[in-house]
């Protein structure tokens, strides 16, 4: 049975916050050299496919990452201009880094 209604809204996270696994994808794909997939982010991040998937969709439209929608897999990176891009957002994925604990 799918869940419906006020208690379901709320406990989803809202999509403006930030989870451990989303950091975990900027952190892999800010630190790699070049073009990544999926596949790779899953990997280098830890954490699921549809996550690895789901999570750069997100930031290529927050406009922290660019994609190259080529076959067999699209591939992502971090933008060149991403600070300017969304400034606030690329602050708070910064600043998750703190808060969860994590080393750069």
């Amino acid at each position: 049975m799918a869940r419906a209604g006020a208690l379901w809204y709320d406990s989803a996270m809202e999509s403006n916050e930030i989870s451990a696994h989303l950091f975990h994808v900027y952190a892999f794909v800010k630190r790699s050299p070049g073009w990544v997939t999926a596949a790779q982010i899953t990997l280098g991040a830890g954490v699921a496919p549809r996550t690895a998937r789901a999570h750069a969709l997100r930031l290529v439209l927050a406009g922290v990452f660019d994609q190259a929608e080529v076959f067999p897999g699209h591939r992502y990176r971090m933008a060149a201009t991403a600070a300017k891009r969304n400034k606030g957002y690329v602050q708070r994925l910064e600043q998750a880094r703190e808060v969860f604990g994590f080393e750069e």
